[in-house]
């Protein structure tokens, strides 16, 4: 064998042995470098993570926001304000058939004296609603539901229970009469002018003198020929005139429809009567929740 064939011999001997040693550092070269502390993939992960947790957290605290808001919402109709339905015409056309009107319940707890001119909603007496309220249609049993529990914590007027809504003539130790000579109703003997009247409407088509007892009020619709309301109870026990303690509250805005919103103030007419001495209070007992009213 010459001197080429030992050299090539020889090359194919440290092929051979290098061969392991290649085989040996290349799986090592395959594996992926451990990632760094702080770097990109570990960011990555700690934001995922945190991302879960807020998701986890504001699912949690959720229920609770809900439960808050319903509570308040239940405080501010048992002690504040109130909206209620007004099913038919009888304050026409100050208030319309379909208004809503949020009624201020938190004065009577002070024991604020309740004004001539004030529009308030109070308890049916006994038989003030025969054939005046309207009715509202009934609705299928799920959404009977949902609306009694919206009732309930005072984001919906009721549309079940019936209360009155009427205006304030006399209160306590007045004397109410119709009519004076121009037909015009008088209180404490001082003629009313009574812009609110429904336009078309005699003020009293019944004449009457009432004495109104103290803590008592003597109350008429402003469509004067569709309320059944003090003077339409004339005969019974106080001769028409109902309980301050059976105020619900003073209606003081028609929020609904929004063109028809407006403030419920007291008309000026009233600053003119004289005052006559005046007790009993507004009380507390007797109130119960929102309905519509007459």
């Amino acid at each position: 064998m010459g001197s080429r064939g030992r050299q090539r011999s020889e090359r194919e001997r440290r092929r051979q042995a290098a061969r392991p040693a290649r085989a040996a550092a290349e799986p090592a070269a395959e594996e992926a470098p451990a990632p760094e502390p702080g770097g990109r993939a570990e960011r990555r992960r700690l934001a995922r993570r945190v991302r879960r947790r807020r998701r986890t957290r504001r699912a949690g605290e959720l229920p609770l926001l809900v439960v808050a808001a319903l509570c308040i919402a239940l405080l501010l109709k048992t002690f504040l304000v109130q909206a209620f339905f007004i099913p038919s015409g009888s304050m026409e056309e100050t208030i319309r058939i379909g208004d809503r009107v949020l009624v201020d319940k938190l004065t009577p707890w002070f024991g604020s004296p309740i004004e001539r001119g004030d529009v308030v909603v109070f308890k049916d007496p006994g038989g003030w609603l025969k054939g005046e309220a309207a009715r509202p249609p009934r609705d299928p049993v799920v959404v009977k539901q949902i609306k009694q529990t919206l009732t309930f914590i005072g984001l919906l007027p009721s549309a079940d229970e019936q209360d009155l809504i009427k205006r304030v003539i006399g209160v306590g130790g007045d004397t109410v009469a119709c009519c004076d000579a121009k037909g015009r109703v008088t209180v404490n003997g001082a003629p009313l002018d009574e812009p609110y009247v429904k336009p078309g409407n005699s003020p009293s088509d019944i004449r009457f003198e009432v004495a109104v007892p103290p803590g008592r009020l003597f109350v008429m619709g402003d469509h004067r020929s569709n309320s059944a309301d003090s003077r339409f109870h004339l005969d019974e026990a106080f001769q028409g005139t109902i309980s301050e303690e059976g105020v619900v509250g003073e209606a003081v805005v028609i929020a609904w429809p929004f063109d028809h919103w407006r403030r419920l103030e007291q008309p000026a007419t009233f600053l003119t009567v004289p005052d006559q001495q005046r007790s009993g209070r507004r009380g507390r007992s007797g109130r119960r929740g929102g309905a519509p009213v007459a």
